[in-house]
């Protein structure tokens, strides 16, 4: 059984798929020899849907700065110069625009107040989402956009679903991977899923996922783990990336069955091209030491034998049963 990382890019066009896959991988070995000093053997796959949304890549040759397929955020390594601030501050402001933002924007059952509000923002600030959101069609194939790219997304997992998977997924691909996991493909086993960068933590987004969950489970609970995932959630937020500005899934995201939730982890992302951060680039974060350190451990843990398996799943029954009973 393979070691499989599956890939998940977030918003926006992206330079061509075999380019962006290449990039992601540099990126990820680039954290593992720093922190680590080892790769082990693995192998990688990236789900790349920027094409159904977006006509032409972007070109890493494009030299004029106005043309709409020029790529102004190339993978570069770290320069090795980044000196992380002090976020304290910022945390407390963040820590009270989240709770504001869900008393406000977010009733009990998950319904959205102002919602002629949230539409505008994501219409202006997210165009990829709102055209995932809004039921688009695809001019190509008069598909729906939402269906084509977790159609895609659920293909590539369950064509390694004998392996074990670990699922990276940044900024919208976030969103995406917990549609798809939840609801496309819950019979599929996955070892651990790392979101980074993620808007999951949103009103709109909770909202949304809430109803298809009411749809599909007929549920009308807390927000849970996908029941797939069956070790970890990690959840990687840089406190500048404004994508990530509800950086604590923990607070919104319940166990599931095999008591999986989201954990939290407050990571200072480098990425800088020209002089200029971006704290939101997929690159950055996925060179972390915190990122890179619990991407090892999946790496490198052997699978437990059959028996201890048994065992392991014995002791969940039985416990589930005596909290049953009480």
């Amino acid at each position: 059984m393979a070691k499989v990382i599956i890939g998940i890019h977030g918003l926006g066009n992206k330079p061509p798929r075999n380019l962006l896959k290449n990039w992601w991988q540099m990126a990820i070995e680039e954290g593992l020899r720093k922190w680590k000093n080892e790769i082990p053997a693995y192998s990688f796959e990236l789900v790349y849907w920027a094409d159904i949304l977006h006509e032409n890549p972007l070109d890493e040759n494009c030299t004029d700065k106005e043309d709409p397929l020029f790529l102004d955020e190339k993978y570069l390594p770290s320069s090795g110069n980044y000196v992380p601030e002090d976020h304290s501050k910022r945390k407390k402001i963040l820590d009270f625009l989240g709770r504001e933002m869900n008393s406000i924007f977010l009733n009990d059952d998950f319904s959205l107040n102002y919602s002629f509000l949230t539409d505008a923002i994501v219409r202006h600030f997210f165009t990829d989402l709102d055209k995932y959101y809004k039921d688009t069609l695809d001019v190509k194939t008069s598909k729906n956009v939402k269906d084509l790219i977790r159609q895609r997304t659920a293909e590539m997992i369950r064509k390694h679903q004998k392996d074990e998977i670990l699922v990276i997924a940044h900024s919208m691909g976030s969103i995406i991977a917990y549609d798809v996991l939840a609801f496309d493909i819950p019979d599929i086993t996955i070892d651990t899923l790392i979101t980074i960068g993620s808007p999951l933590g949103l009103p709109v987004v909770k909202s949304k996922i809430a109803a298809e969950r009411k749809i599909k489970q007929k549920d009308t609970g807390q927000l849970a783990a996908p029941s797939n995932i069956k070790k970890h959630w990690f959840n990687f937020s840089d406190l500048e990336d404004k994508v990530a500005i509800n950086y604590q899934l923990s607070d919104d995201y319940s166990e599931n069955t095999s008591q999986v939730k989201p954990i939290d982890f407050e990571v200072h992302n480098d990425y800088e091209i020209d002089g200029e951060p971006n704290p939101h680039k997929s690159y950055g974060y996925l060179r972390t030491q915190e990122f890179s350190d619990k991407l090892y451990i999946f790496l490198t843990t052997k699978k437990p034998s059959f028996w201890k398996r048994i065992i392991k799943k014995i002791r969940q029954l039985l416990k589930l049963q005596t909290v049953t009973e009480l």
